[in-house]
């Protein structure tokens, strides 16, 4: 080796040549490089690499590698200056020696290498230096072939130049020297563990260890030796090379066509038995997901290897790249020795078959890659159908016994390469002769679970779009495509191989019509008969996909014609599946613009005869059970039907037959919410596709022609939607527990009358919506859960509100019975709770309703009206339903009060009356329920009618119910629950009745004594037997009467009290004082001392009462109540009296000393004192009434002057000052 280097310094090498060493290094050449690629299996290869980087491309065109290289006289190669045009020719053994040397060196680096991160990047420079000379070096050979090396083809070597005989003996010896390669790197499958290894090494930055340089240098190696081998063959034009000295050494022929062969023959082998290792740890839910690649380098080497040897296949009629992978994997499949040239492919693999699917299917992936590296979606290298059709053989044969999970990898695959190649015939035809034989299979796979059992198809429209995404399969590498393992199973990828096959735009489409033909003889009879479930399902899916991609009308004919070979009396899961089929073919013609008459007609039928038995008394509850299967199906599917149609003018009413009169009367609860819900589906679409047409129309839109089919179209189906749904309906309006939808469905029939009043039925006209809302909305026998369901329903539609508002007759009835439903609603709002009080479900939800109603009432034009004549807005945010009645009350009640001409206030009252209709009618549930939250709200509500309503209410129009009010509510037989309601709205009661009592013409006077009853009865029922201030600060008649700043109807309310406590709760029974006493005066004193009453009339109305109690009771804390009370009065009418003394006070006082004259003398001149130290001018003026009084008394007893008499008199006359003293002096004198 010391002699090769030593010719290697001699000349033709420059001596200058150090001199120019920059400009002799060439560019970097390209190279397999995966530390910059991401993995993505449609992304671009590595832009360092051969194809990106033009190198596959120029190689197959047949221009120079390297166009912008060596185009110096001297090159470096291995670290040496050569001349560029000759250094192959002359050194060849020499150059090839020295790049063995740097294999050698990078392999010890791969045996030395350590775990020490310090040294990791010194090797890593180091490995990377030597695998550039390398491949530096292979690229030189490429240019100096194609640019430098002229093939010599004369045989006279006599006058030859040195140089020329090395030249002629240059393709033998490059040949024996790139042998000596391949035999020196070794094939990829023999590589150390340690350097395989570095294929899975990751890409976390630019350092890798030697063995990863290593492995891609082998790679490099193995497509330069192919490709050198290539341009080769092309130089010498066709003319054979030998190595001449292996031959001479081995007596084997070795040529550079045959060690092409073998080399390629052993780098496919080595691929695929790198692939096969991979393969091992695949799932069959990641099959299509998980690459046959370890690396994006083997990927692209797979790449370069069909791009050259396609070119060759064209252009040297060799084989073609599938020919060789057949010949490689067809004894893998059928378990027979491999070929010669493929030996050292393993032997052992855990599921050749499945392997070889994988294996195919991702490699014809990659033919999707052009020369260029770039990745082209509607372009491929070749199809391989031949292979695929065997291997579909061998997957389809029934003594192979593949299972399921195996199966469905198998069409998988076979999916793929169908979105990849154009469909095969032949394929589907074998794949159907298998399925044809297992249509009644699960085709499940027990370890995927639930995830296993495909897509399950529970209604018609999920029927009908899983057929739809079979014809309309995903793209090949997207995540819908790759994951359908787990989605679908094989059946469902065989529908989708079906489906791209029919789709084919073939020459007269036979090959279609073969494909349906044989499709058709599958089926009999007596194989319809045999079909289970699973079967019928996969026959249905079967047959939708064809007529989703052929002859509508012909498949679903045939459809049809095998579906009457069932029996009729086939079970409910039958019947279930064939009604789901067909409404699936239905959704196929509405797509397609077809009518569907024909086809509903006949599931129609089916449907009457089987909602004939289920309505049938004799059927059997588990039967009937049984059949609530088809049938909640067909209601499902015809929801579907009518939802997904754009204008159901297609005879969609056909749908909806009679049968429906026999199903919902036999329905129970649950049943009938879901055919209510898909009558709400079935209104709400109709309504929608008319209001629709006619915006969409022009203005003659309903003119003969296109407008008016589609009208009449359309009065169809609401004429079947009221003539098999509404009479139902009606029926349940008066139920105690009304279904939950049918306010819902209620509402969509109001609608449908207001959108087509014409379809409405006779018994409903002229007016077919108001008819309606007075069923459902404004009768008061209807639960109030229906009626606060149904009116937001109406109150929400503009159009609706506004067309009741343009008539002003039908608006002000329409508008005042929907406050009237709404006013009872809310006063029954708690009927639906539970017995202890507890909200239940129900409960809650008509109170989330009250509360919508509430807001849409408020909004009303005419409850609007009153609220701004009143001046009240209600609050902005939600409004409580109570709050919102006592606003709209004493909206009423301020608009009442401020109308002055009779006429109106005369129609204000009947507009009253028609807002709370019969309202004690309406709380007598909540009067006779034991829930205290509804008794509350009857009382409290009532009570603010009663107050700001007084004025009303004493109308003679009105005052009917004011009497019932008192007679039902505040005067009933006894108290025993609304004790507690009582208490906190009996002040309302009293206020209102104390100024209608004061305002009424006719029975002002009945009213007082009603007035005067209520307040003894309550005064009595809720007055302590001892005085407690705690209780008597919050009696309910006291709350009634107080008030901030006295009121003229205040004052007379307070009035009223005061006679009541004076005539029935302060009378002395001789000298025997009334019981409660002292609570009476205390609640007396309470009620003075809260208000600022100054009007002597009133403030002496109690005054005799409280003189008796004075002077009569001796009890401590009864004298200090009622000296207290006394004392307020005097003091409050000397205030008022500001012109002298009261004559009120003088007046009583006057009548009290008469009534006690002979008999209380002195206790009444020892009470006199008390009031003549509080207000002396008014005793001042009793001084000739006392005197005489005093003369009489003596007279009487006829014993002269009773001196213990006049001195008490003497004593009261020295506090009243000159008159006083005036008195005395006359009595002495006497």
């Amino acid at each position: 080796m010391a002699d090769d280097f030593s010719q290697s310094l001699t000349p033709p090498v420059s001596p200058f040549a150090a001199d120019s060493f920059c400009d002799m290094t060439p560019a970097r050449p390209p190279c397999f490089c995966c530390s910059e690629t991401k993995e993505d299996p449609t992304g671009a290869l590595s832009p360092l690499g051969y194809a990106a980087g033009g190198s596959l491309k120029r190689l197959l065109l047949r221009l120079d590698p390297a166009p912008t290289e060596y185009e110096t006289d001297t090159v470096e190669i291995f670290g040496f200056p050569w001349v560029t045009e000759t250094a192959l020719v002359e050194s060849t053994k020499l150059l090839f020696g020295l790049f063995r040397q740097k294999v050698y060196r990078l392999e010890s680096l791969v045996q030395s290498s350590s775990h020490d991160f310090g040294q990791a990047g010194n090797l890593h420079y180091e490995a990377e230096d030597l695998r550039q000379q390398c491949v530096s070096f292979l690229q030189y050979v490429k240019v100096f072939l194609h640019r430098f090396f002229e093939p010599t083809y004369s045989l006279d070597t006599s006058d030859s130049h040195p140089y020329e005989e090395l030249e002629a003996q240059l393709p033998s010896a490059l040949l024996e020297e790139v042998f000596g390669i391949t035999l020196l790197v070794g094939r990829l499958k023999d590589l150390p563990a340690n350097v395989q290894s570095a294929f899975t090494i990751a890409n976390p930055g630019k350092i890798f260890p030697p063995s990863w340089h290593l492995l891609h240098l082998h790679l490099d190696v193995h497509w330069s030796v192919l490709e050198i081998l290539h341009i080769l063959s092309h130089k010498m034009q066709g003319q054979v090379v030998y190595a001449h000295q292996f031959v001479n050494l081995t007596g084997e022929n070795l040529t550079d066509s045959s060690l092409f062969e073998e080399h390629l023959c052993s780098l496919l082998c080595d691929l695929t038995a790198l692939a096969m290792g991979k393969y091992s740890k695949v799932r069959p839910t990641e099959a299509l997901s998980s690459h046959h690649y370890l690396c994006s380098c083997t990927k692209e080497l797979w790449v370069l290897l069909m791009h050259l040897l396609e070119y060759r296949n064209k252009v040297l009629h060799t084989q073609s790249f599938w020919s060789y992978m057949n010949s490689l994997l067809r004894p893998l499949v059928s378990g027979k020795p491999a070929a010669e040239q493929f030996s050292g492919l393993p032997t052992h693999c855990k599921d050749p078959l499945g392997f070889t699917w994988w294996l195919l299917t991702h490699v014809a992936m990659l033919g999707q890659y052009s020369r260029s590296g770039t990745f082209q979606h509607k372009k491929h290298l070749g199809e391989n159908w031949t292979f695929v059709e065997e291997l579909l053989k061998s997957s389809c044969s029934p003594k192979g016994g593949v299972a399921e999970e195996q199966v469905r990898m198998h069409v998988h695959c076979c999916l793929s390469v169908c979105l990849l190649w154009d469909p095969s015939t032949s394929a589907v035809s074998t794949l159907w002769d298998y399925y044809s034989r297992n249509l009644s299979a699960s085709f499940t796979v027990p370890w995927l679970g639930v995830s296993g059992m495909g897509t399950l198809c529970k209604t018609s429209l999920a029927l009908f779009e899983q057929a739809r995404s079979c014809c309309s399969p995903a793209p090949l590498h997207s995540p819908g495509h790759t994951q359908l393992y787990r989605s679908a199973n094989s059946f469902h990828l065989f529908l989708r191989v079906l489906a791209l096959c029919l789709a084919q735009d073939r020459a007269g489409g036979a090959p279609q019509r073969q494909i349906k033909g044989r499709i058709y003889s599958k089926f009999s009879s007596k194989k319809m008969q045999e079909l289970p479930e699973s079967g019928l399902m996969n026959f249905l899916l079967l047959f939708l996909v064809v007529a989703r991609q052929m002859e509508l009308e012909d498949v679903a004919s045939r459809a049809c014609e095998l579906l009457g070979y069932l029996p009729s009396n086939c079970p409910p899961g039958h019947r279930t599946l064939v009604w789901r089929g067909q409404l699936a073919l239905l959704l196929l013609f509405q797509e397609r613009g077809l009518d569907v008459g024909a086809q509903a007609s006949w599931l129609a039928s089916s449907f009457n005869e089987t909602a004939k038995e289920f309505y049938d008394k004799t059927t059997d509850a588990s039967r009937r059970l049984a059949l609530w299967g088809p049938l909640g199906s067909y209601l499902e599917g015809v929801a579907e039907v009518f939802e997904t149609s754009s204008s159901l003018n297609l005879s969609e009413e056909k749908l909806l037959n009679e049968g429906f009169d026999w199903l919902l009367p036999a329905c129970r609860l649950s049943e009938l919410n879901s055919a209510l819900g898909f009558l709400q589906i079935v209104l709400s679409q109709l309504r929608r596709v008319h209001q629709r047409s006619v915006q969409s129309a022009p203005t003659s839109a309903w003119a003969p022609g296109n407008g008016s089919v589609v009208k009449e179209r359309h009065l169809a189906v609401a004429a079947a939607l009221w003539a098999h749904f509404f009479s139902f309906l009606r029926s349940l309006r008066l139920s105690q527990t009304p279904p939950a939808q049918l306010a819902d469905a209620a509402a969509g029939f109001t609608l449908l009358a207001f959108d087509l009043p014409g379809s409405a039925p006779k018994d409903l006209q002229p007016n077919p919506v108001q008819s309606i809302m007075q069923c459902f909305g404004w009768d008061d026998m209807v639960q109030p859960v229906l009626v606060t369901r149904y009116l937001p329903h109406l109150l929400q539609n503009s159009e609706l509100v506004s067309s009741l508002s343009r008539d002003s007759v039908v608006s002000g009835s329409a508008q005042s019975l929907s406050v009237r439903a709404w006013f009872r609603c809310v006063l029954q709002q708690h009927l639906h709770k539970n017995p202890d009080g507890s909200d239940s479900r129900t409960g809650r939800a008509a109170e989330e309703q009250l509360l919508e109603l509430t807001r849409l009432v408020l909004r009303l034009p005419e409850v609007e009206g009153l609220l701004q004549r009143a001046g009240l807005q209600p609050p902005a945010s939600r409004t409580e339903p109570t709050a919102a009645l006592e606003i709209f009350v004493k909206a009423v009640g301020g608009v009442y009060s401020g109308l002055q001409v009779l006429s109106e206030r005369s129609a204000m009252v009947t507009r009253a009356l028609d807002y709370i209709g019969d309202i004690m009618k309406h709380i007598k549930p909540s009067l006779v329920s034991k829930s205290q939250e509804g008794l509350q709200l009857a009382y409290w509500a009532v009570g603010c009618i009663v107050k700001h309503w007084s004025p009303l209410l004493a109308t003679s129009k009105a005052q009917q119910l004011l009497f019932r009010i008192v007679d039902g509510l505040l005067l009933p037989h006894n108290l025993t629950q609304q004790d507690k309601a009582l208490r906190d709205s009996l002040p309302l009661y009293l206020q209102g009745l104390s100024v209608a009592s004061c305002v009424s013409q006719s029975q002002g006077a009945y009213l007082k004594q009603q007035l005067r009853s209520v307040t003894r009865r309550y005064l009595d029922h809720f007055l302590p037997a001892s005085p407690s201030m705690g209780v008597i600060s919050n009696h309910p008649v006291l709350l009634g009467a107080c008030e901030a700043n006295p009121t003229p109807r205040g004052a007379a309310l307070r009035k009223t009290i005061l006679e009541v406590l004076c005539m029935s709760f302060l009378q002395f029974k001789g000298h025997a004082p009334p019981p409660r006493l002292a609570a009476v005066l205390m609640f007396l004193l309470e009620l003075l001392r809260r208000n600022s009453d100054l009007d002597p009339a009133l403030l002496t109305v109690p005054l005799p009462s409280l003189l008796r109690c004075v002077m009569l009771v001796n009890e401590p804390q009864v004298r200090k109540t009622s000296t207290d009370a006394l004392q307020l009065v005097v003091e409050r009418c000397a205030a008022a009296s500001t012109e002298g003394p009261s004559d009120q006070m003088i007046t009583v006082l006057g009548s009290f000393v008469g009534e006690n004259e002979g008999v209380y003398d002195r206790q009444v001149y020892s009470l006199l004192e008390t009031v003549a130290v509080l207000d002396p001018s008014v005793v001042q003026a009793l001084i000739p009434n006392l005197s005489i009084s005093l003369r009489n008394t003596e007279h009487k007893k006829g014993l002269g002057r009773n001196i213990a008499l006049r001195t008490a008199y003497r004593k009261l006359l020295c506090l009243l000052g000159e008159s006083g003293q005036a008195e005395i002096t006359s009595l002495e004198a006497e």
